[in-house]
């Protein structure tokens, strides 16, 4: 069994995964997203969105 989590730990993980979902229903859509790279905003088209293994986080009250 792991050792519980620190509290920002937890946040890292679900803004993480927020981000995740995000994106992948953006490209699921055919919806385009605006990237940072090298120090320029780059928009990608869906088709250029690579998939994203999204995972369902589960609900414990911790």
């Amino acid at each position: 069994m792991s050792e519980p989590r620190s509290l920002s730990e937890k946040i890292d993980a679900g803004v993480k995964a927020a981000v995740a979902q995000a994106i992948e229903r953006h490209r699921r859509l055919g919806q385009s997203i605006s990237i940072w790279r090298d120090g320029k905003i780059v928009t990608l088209t869906a088709d250029e969105i690579p998939p994203m293994q999204v995972e369902t986080p589960i609900k414990k009250n911790d």
